[in-house]
Parts: C-alpha cells; structure tokens; sequence
C-alpha cells in the first residue's frame, strides 16, 4: 500500500514543501529512504523504527520504501521524521486515511517516541498549504505565528496516535511564556566626553548611515557602538516576521513573544570566518552574522583584524540589503541589512599619534591601513576619530544626554524620513536628493569648492548630501540643508 504525507524542509530561511510518499509491499523486508536525503535525513529510518518500537507498534516485517519528493531538492535535517512514521502508520493499515487528510507533520523522533522540536518551524510551517500542521507541542506558539493553519502539538508519537484514532483528546497548547521585560541598553549618559562621537552616533541612528570608529585602545569606541542600538526605534511588523524567520532557520531561541521585536545586535568574533559571516556551508544553507543582524546592527570590534576577504565579502550586501550565497546545489538569497559599525586601532601599537607616542613604523603604518580597503571604507557614511576623553571630564564631568532623550529625536527624524517614503535618509536615492534634499546657496558653493579641489568624489558627494539631510532633521531645519549641515557632514 502507499500513503502521501505533507511536510517541508528548509532551504536557507524558506521553507520547501515535501511530499513523503510511502510504499510497503512484499519482498525481503527492508527501509530504503531515497530522494535527495542528508545524511541526518537517511538516519531517521533508524529513529522512526526505534520510536515505533518504544510507542508499542509492531514493526512490520516488509519491504518499505519512502521518496521524499521532489527527488530535485536537497532534503537536509530530522524534520521528516514524523511524517515518514505517519507514512508508515497509514501504509499498514495502523491508521485510516481519512484521520490524516488535509494534515502535514513536522518533527524530529526521539528513540524513546518523543517528538523533539526542529530549527525553522515558522518559515517550515509557512511553506505548507494544509489546513492542519502537527509539530512538537514546545514549537506550536512559534508555528501560530503564521497564522495561517491550524496549529496540533504532541509530545509524542504515542499521544499522536490516540489523537489521530480519536481515542484521546489533542494535547493542550503549552501555556504562554511569561514576557520578561527586555533587558535596558546601556544608557549613553554614561558615556562621559566624546562629543562629537556622541553626535554621530546620533546621526547614525536617525539616517541608517554606516559608522566607523578610530582610536587608541580604551578610547571608548566599543562602549560608544554598544549603545547605538539603544537609539533606535523597535522593529516594524514587516522586519520583524522577517527577523523572526531568520532566527528560526538559524536554530536560535526566540524571545517570550515569539515576535522579535528588539532591534538585532551581532557582535561577531573578528576569527569569525567567510561562511559564519555571510552564510551558507557545505549541507544545510544557515544564515550568517549579516543575516541574524537584519534590520539591526552589526558590530565589527577590531575591524581591522578580521580576514580581508571577510571584510570584503561585506561590500555587496552593503548596497544590495541582501546576499546571495551560490553552490552547486543551488542558489540561496539571504535578507542582510543591516547599520555596520566598526571600531578600529590607527595602527599596530594602537597610540596613532606623533613620533614618541606611537612606537610602529611607517611600513607598518602602511601595512595596517591597508587591511581596510578604500571600496569598504567608501561604504562609511561617517569616519570619527575618537580620542582617550580627557581627565576632567571622566572625573567630574557632568553625565551626557540619556538614551531615552536622544532616541526622541532619532525618532522624529526617522518619521520624517518616512514622510519621504523611504525608511532613513541612508536609502535615499541619488537621482532624487536634488528635490528632497535641496541645498540652500551657501551650501552649494561649499561642495563646488570641495568637488573642485578634489577632496570629494561622486559616490562622495551623495553620501554627504544624505548625511547632511539626517543632520537638517535633527536639528528640524525643514527641508533646505543649510552650509552648517554640508560643513559637518564633511568632517
């Protein structure tokens, strides 16, 4: 007999539809698994068998083949397991047809018949069309999300097995998860000094224009970047379900909500390398650091450390919001926008300042500003250096502005970006910033001056223009920029 089962696997953060066709007949009994499985995905015949075992089935004693169809798609992972048993169940006559009609499966199976929870559940479930989807009861209120299906959960292929027979009830969801409050950002009022540094990070948030912080070490630029996403206003509904499917297809724990509302911040390790940092591997298409930064921040500490083709790799999902990770199986798009802030030493020793201060060599000088490449540092809307805060202020000083009040102004910033139809002025395109950044006089014989000596390029001069339309918001200038706004772009 053969029976048909719903279920999906995963391809990047999407999921793809599977058909888990079942066939049981005479022969010399075996379990054949064909269709593109991994090598987790042909090791469910073990667990499935196992999982019969221990729920007191009796394991027939057949020929058993399952095709997981497409036979053209990759399947990767232990998701199939439990629509390959309920294949088998259905195959030999343990369950009707009919109790299974319009339902697809989803789940891992323990030996002992549990069903274990699988990474990705949001982008799996939505992928199916069923009107009903089974998956373990610890990954239903990630499966409502979808909002799309009826959602079951069970524990185990045993109660499975009494739900499906009506002999028991379905299980109860599990109960919601307490929302915790979100931990608080570290407040900028602790940052003491630094004021200009404190101005682009402002600028930053309210525009979405790349950063990058120079200086010594303990200058404070780890501590000025970690306080950037404190600035900046939660996710909208659209990137959050993205940030959400991104998260579930990387395996991590989504919050209390299930909704990832929090802006993302990733602070990858600068030996993080190519495949962590943009995605992809050899089986399973996992989403990188760029990815799980989507919609947020993407911290780069020790920027200068990180391999140069990692650096590199970074310079086309920085204009494009996305990248696209090819192999030989096929061709995966990942989401990736993201504000990138770096933070770097000026040179070996870290000092950066005159003979005496600093203890490298020009050649070494030379050697270690090139590990930045002039077209990534061409992506940096805004370069600051960032200098030790001096002594009184870290003594005495009076606290800066708090998070909460500069966060007020990024948000009318942002609100007015909005009004141009855009989400920050950093995706302001370059053949409409004459009409929705119009320059007052003064300020277009500044950029003449500055494009004429040739301190300015044209992928330059779009760039300031962009940074000085977020600073005329800040300081609600309406809608001409002014020459004091071009003037503190250029810093």
């Amino acid at each position: 007999m053969i029976a048909t089962i719903p279920s999906s696997t995963l391809l990047g953060i999407d999921g793809e539809p599977v058909a888990v066709e079942v066939h049981v007949s005479t022969g010399l009994p075996g379990f054949t698994i064909v269709g593109l499985p991994d090598a987790a995905c042909r090791e469910s015949r073990d667990r499935v068998r196992a999982a019969w075992i221990s729920s007191g089935l009796k394991w027939p004693q057949q020929r058993m083949t399952v095709n997981l169809a497409p036979s053209s798609v990759r399947k990767g992972g232990a998701g199939v397991d439990l629509a390959i048993a309920v294949g088998l169940l259905v195959a030999v006559d343990e369950l009707p047809a009919e109790a299974v009609a319009g339902c697809a499966f989803l789940g891992e199976l323990g030996l002992d018949g549990s069903v274990r929870r699988v990474p990705g559940i949001v982008p799996l479930v939505d992928a199916l069309n069923e009107a009903v989807v089974v998956v373990p009861r610890s990954c239903v209120r990630e499966a409502v999300l979808v909002a799309r299906h009826g959602v079951r959960g069970v524990d185990s292929l045993t109660e499975l097995v009494q739900a499906l027979r009506g002999d028991a009830p379905w299980p109860d969801p599990p109960p919601e998860r307490t929302t915790r409050r979100p931990r608080p950002h570290p407040d900028l009022a602790d940052v003491r000094g630094h004021h200009l540094a404190r101005l682009a990070l402002e600028v930053s948030a309210a525009g979405g224009h790349h950063l990058l912080l120079v200086g010594p070490p303990g200058s404070g630029k780890t501590m000025l970047a970690r306080r950037l996403p404190g600035l900046l206003p939660p996710l909208e509904r659209d990137d959050a379900v993205q940030a959400t499917r991104i998260r579930s297809a990387a395996g991590l724990p989504l919050p209390p909500g299930v909704l990832v509302t929090e802006v993302p911040f990733r602070a990858p390790h600068h030996g993080a390398s190519m495949v962590s940092m943009i995605g992809g591997g050899t089986y399973g298409m996992r989403p990188g650091e760029i990815s799980l930064a989507h919609g947020g921040v993407l911290m780069l500490d020790e920027m200068a450390e990180f391999p140069a083709s990692v650096l590199d790799a970074l310079r086309q999902p920085l204009e494009d919001g996305a990248v696209r990770v090819c192999r030989a199986r096929g061709t995966v798009t990942f989401p990736a926008r993201f504000l990138l802030v770096g933070a770097t030493n000026p040179c070996p020793c870290g000092e950066g300042g005159p003979p005496g201060w600093c203890r490298c060599s020009e050649a070494a000088r030379a050697r270690y500003s090139r590990r930045l490449s002039g077209p990534l540092l061409d992506r940096f809307d805004l370069r600051v250096p960032v200098a030790r805060p001096d002594v009184g202020d870290l003594l005495g000083g009076p606290p800066g502005e708090s998070t909460a009040d500069v966060a007020a102004r990024v948000a009318l910033a942002r609100e007015r970006a909005h009004a141009r139809g855009v989400a920050c002025n950093a995706n302001l395109p370059a053949p409409s910033l004459d009409e929705l950044a119009p320059l007052a006089p003064a300020a277009t014989l500044l950029l003449d001056h500055v494009l004429r000596v040739g301190a300015l390029s044209a992928r330059g001069l779009h760039r300031v223009r962009r940074v000085a339309r977020t600073l005329a918001d800040l300081a609600g200038a309406g809608d001409l920029v002014d020459e004091e706004h071009i003037a503190t772009a250029l810093l």
